[in-house]
């Protein structure tokens, strides 16, 4: 167990019902952390009615910790500000962030041939551009106020392997693991460290949307789905593909006291399908 008493981290891409975000959102509460929850939407829409930041908020506080929500897209500078703000004025500072956003996969999952510019900006947007806007802030506010921080940035194995059919979201991930070492460096001698995680596929919501983009259909399909999961799996040297609890426990590490002397680093929570 980590002992995270007394601090306060922003967790942003938290809305998701089965997402990374919730987990580690959850773990972090577990190891007594308050926590700021944010996502494009207050109520992203699922099937099964799930209630979306209002819930994790309620989720939060039964747990004994105290949970604030907002709101914003993180792609856009003034909303990632006014949410910063929002959160210093509710709680006073911010020692972790969190920055877990993803852009939903969909028109990019195609060849580079085919790849629009839109879905292209879309998604260096909320991957790329998100996790910049949110760690310039959140360093902003850390050196100000001294007493270190730590930055904890998703990434992925798309990140560290290019893909067919993944070139802008592996091009953004690519982004993601360059950004967290610069910023390393310069961070450094505030005693915030920066580093980033780098999940394999992992069972989520958007691992139906990746199927179903994959396979050229509308929606995610359990068959589909399925499918993927189960050769991935089989090609995975410990047999099975990620949760989002998998990835929340790397992120819980490296928000703790225990990766002070770790920064710089990109994690693989791959399962062995990558080294």
């Amino acid at each position: 167990m980590y002992n995270l008493n007394g601090k306060v981290a922003l967790v942003t891409g938290a809305g998701g019902e089965q997402g990374i975000g919730r987990a580690i959102c959850q773990r972090l509460a577990k190891e007594g952390c308050d926590l700021v929850v944010n996502d494009l939407h207050t109520r992203p829409y699922t099937e099964s009615g799930w209630g979306g930041l209002p819930a994790l908020v309620e989720e939060i506080e039964a747990s004994g910790q105290q949970a604030f929500a907002v709101a914003a897209d993180v792609s856009n500078a003034d909303q990632v500000s006014n949410m910063i703000q929002q959160a210093i004025e509710r709680f006073g500072h911010i020692d972790i962030l969190v920055n877990n956003a993803g852009s939903r996969p969909g028109p990019d999952r195609v060849p580079v041939v085919e790849l629009s510019e839109a879905a292209w900006d879309q998604v260096q947007n909320v991957n790329a551009k998100g996790t910049f806007l949110c760690a310039q802030a959140v360093a902003r506010h850390m050196i100000e106020r001294g007493g270190g921080g730590k930055i904890v940035n998703i990434s992925s194995t798309a990140g560290r392997l290019g893909m067919p059919r993944f070139a802008a979201y592996c091009a953004s991930k690519f982004a993601v693991i360059g950004f967290t070492q610069s910023l390393a460096h310069e961070l450094a001698e505030h005693k915030i460290n920066v580093n980033a995680v780098c999940p394999g596929t992992t069972l989520t919501e958007r691992t139906g949307y990746i199927a179903a983009a994959l396979n050229e259909q509308d929606a995610p399909t359990q068959d589909a789905t399925q499918t993927m999961v189960g050769s991935l799996a089989e090609q995975t040297p410990l047999g099975r593909v990620a949760e989002p609890e998998d990835v929340a426990r790397t992120v819980a590490f490296l928000a703790s006291a225990e990766s002070d002397y770790t920064t710089g680093v990109a994690l693989l929570v791959a399962g062995g399908i990558q080294m």
